[in-house]
């Protein structure tokens, strides 16, 4: 506590960190001060001039209180702690000036903007603003950009707080915008009229204070106030990134991110935030049965009916898709053991072991990355797989930690890496290294892909995986793919031998949602899920489900935290929630479940796995290393293929089918130089 300074804020004595800024330290007091430019999580600009403060006893002029520091005030004459005023004459004429130089160029478009309603510069102005301005030349203007598909941009609204060309630069890693000129000149653009390539530039829409950046595909739909937020869980990776739900009827009108240090900070990914058209397009709204080799559509008895019958006295097999909920993974479980079949939930062939929580989840947490010294990737490209997770591992590297990686040699990962090798080989030499005690004193974090698990030794490479983070005195992360995968691994919807096993003479599949899952000619396959995919095309009979943005559920991240997804809107025509349809399937059945709510089934279900109660906390899980394995000699391959199409709901999206194209072109279009 010595190293706390005391100053005075507004005749409020309180004592601080001295490496705060006076803004933080501001905050901290509980005084809001207007600022447009300063962000926390990004540098420091100090361009926008909107939060002056009077520093009593300095200089004869306001100061920019993003830019100073606490330790940099002076004490009084004798000795008194520094005093700052952010009510003072000074301060209140400084603010009004500044409001009247921004508003000089800005368009008075506040009832076409799709930023009305939720503009910091119109709350300011009405707060900290004058009502009149002195201005009376021409307003300037300025031609819009073309970013992308995602990014509508309306430049001459643009006030110069230069927060998109900080976050693309320092947290995306991209270095497509800027700005250029100067004087009334000056106006942000990009490089060559690139879009910009990246998975995280959805995020500027949100950091722009004014309405220059909006979203494109959410353009002139709805209006703030018409909509209803509801706060859940992202699905699109494993990450488990806290997201808001607008709603507006029945129909999704946008996503945006929510503030969580642990897991997402504030920033979602474009397929995150974009991908709510496809909860609108190819879905299944009513039970359909196979009739003279024909998809037909029925009323649910006859629907429920025919499934159990298929299932009666046969060989059932349960496969658990990627976006399935916890509680959805336990009641099939339930249901499927209950008439003497398998369930499994690996469907990608992934090797994880069977409760060894400290294995298929590993002993890190998603924040250790920030304090991680050295960093050893292992089998996964994160920009693919989790792009928030990614930019917390530039973070790290702009720190000053170094990145190993072990993978496809070549991938841009936005943050530079030592290559290690592509293979087998070079995981054996890192596990088998003599790891010097200066090592083993940083802060080590090792980070296994579904790259490197999926393949017949992938149980192999987590050993070894597991040995270098054990020899390093480090922690290990896996990353998975699949939102639904560690909670469905937690109640235990696994069979020895994998999904190999468990499909093995299976008469009848009951598939929840695993589209990703090619099922051989024979077996009578009942699909529960979502959407019109690859699961429904292969279907005897399709009991349609609610979508994640459609029932609540708890699902579990790839750290092993569980987090509650609320319903946000209702699933369309006939279809019903994923334990609903389970419960009533159980009664036509004769093994009816013993819950009728879902509640019910929830508190069944923390009976079994106490650790799923803790919602938003990571248990902490026992150290179990693997035997260590013999590995094959092949190298590690990309587990994704296409960023943008990785489930049945993005495969639904026009907008990330467009996003899909144009990474092909990019990607296949050679520079001038090549």
């Amino acid at each position: 506590m010595s190293d706390l300074r005391k100053i005075i804020i507004d005749d409020r004595e309180i004592e601080v960190d001295p490496k705060l800024t006076l803004i933080q330290a501001c905050e901290q007091a509980g005084i809001e001060v207007p600022r447009f430019c300063y962000h926390e999580r990004l540098s420091i600009a100090g361009n926008c001039r909107m939060c002056l403060v009077e520093v009593v006893g300095g200089p004869p002029k306001p100061a920019a209180s993003c830019a100073m520091q606490v330790k940099d005030l002076r004490p009084g004459p004798e000795g008194q702690p520094p005093q700052i005023k952010t009510n003072s004459p000074m301060v209140k004429k400084a603010r009004e000036g500044v409001m009247e130089f921004l508003l000089i160029n800005h368009p008075l478009d506040c009832p076409i903007c799709d930023q009305g309603g939720e503009c910091d510069l119109q709350d300011q102005a009405m707060a900290y603003g004058v009502d009149f301005s002195r201005y009376r030349e021409p307003k300037r203007a300025s031609d819009d950009l073309n970013l992308g598909p995602l990014v509508e941009t309306h430049m001459t609204r643009c006030i110069s707080c230069t927060r998109c060309v900080r976050f693309t630069t320092e947290v995306a890693g991209i270095t497509q915008m800027g700005q250029t000129g100067r004087g009334e000149d000056a106006e942000i653009t990009s490089y060559l009229n690139q879009t910009l390539d990246s998975e995280l530039q959805g995020n500027i829409i949100d950091l722009c204070p004014v309405g220059a950046l909006v979203s494109k595909p959410y353009a002139f739909t709805a209006r703030p106030w018409e909509l209803t937020k509801t706060e859940t869980i992202d699905v699109m990776d494993a990450l488990g990134s806290n997201i808001r739900v607008d709603t507006k009827g029945r129909e999704v009108m946008r996503i945006l991110p929510r503030n969580h240090d642990g897991v997402n900070e504030e920033w979602i990914s474009d397929k995150t935030r974009f991908v709510w058209d496809g909860l609108r397009r190819q879905r299944l709204d009513k039970p359909y049965v196979r009739k003279n080799g024909k998809l037909t559509p029925v009323e649910w008895p006859e629907a429920l009916s025919a499934a159990a019958e298929a299932m009666k006295g046969k060989k059932v097999t349960g496969l658990i898709g990627d976006l399935a909920s916890t509680e959805a993974a336990f009641s099939l479980k339930q249901l499927i053991e209950g008439q003497g079949g398998t369930v499994e939930c690996r469907v990608d062939g992934a090797k994880l072991p069977a409760g060894n929580r400290s294995a298929y989840v590993g002993t890190a947490t998603i924040e250790d990355i920030d304090g991680a010294e050295m960093i050893q990737l292992i089998g996964t490209n994160p920009r693919d797989e989790a792009p928030v997770l990614n930019a917390r591992i530039r973070k790290a590297w702009l720190r000053g930690a170094t990145v190993g990686y072990v993978g496809v040699p070549g991938v841009d990962l936005t943050y530079d890496y030592v290559q290690v090798g592509d293979d087998r080989v070079a995981v054996e030499e890192l596990s088998s290294k003599t790891i010097s005690d200066a090592t083993k004193a940083k802060n080590t974090l090792v980070i296994v892909g579904m790259g490197a698990l999926n393949e017949a030794d992938g149980e192999a490479v987590l050993s070894h995986a597991m040995k270098l983070a054990e020899n390093t005195n480090g922690k290990l992360l896996v990353l998975h793919t699949a939102a639904g995968r560690v909670g469905a691994m937690d109640v235990g919807a696994v069979t020895e031998g994998g999904i190999k096993a468990a499909t093995e003479g299976a008469e009848v599949i009951f598939n929840m949602g695993a589209d990703e899952v090619e099922i051989d000619a024979g077996a009578t396959v009942i699909y529960m899920g979502s959407h019109g995919d690859r699961g429904a095309h292969r279907a005897d009979i399709i009991l349609p489900s609610a979508a994640y943005t459609e029932e609540s559920g708890l699902f579990v991240n790839t750290e092993g935290r569980p987090q509650l997804a609320l319903r946000a809107a209702f699933p369309p025509g006939q279809a019903k929630e994923n334990w609903a349809v389970l419960r009533a399937l159980s009664a036509e059945l004769g093994a009816t479940q013993p819950w009728d709510t879902q509640a019910g089934l929830r508190r069944a279900m923390v009976s079994a796995v106490p650790h799923l109660g803790a919602v938003d906390q990571v248990p902490e899980n026992v150290w179990k290393p693997l035997t260590v394995g013999k590995l094959g000699k092949a190298s590690f391959r990309p587990i994704i293929a296409d960023h943008y199409l990785t489930n049945p709901i993005a495969r639904a999206s026009s907008v990330m089918a467009e996003l899909s194209a144009g990474a092909k072109a990019r990607g296949s279009q050679k520079v001038a130089a090549e």
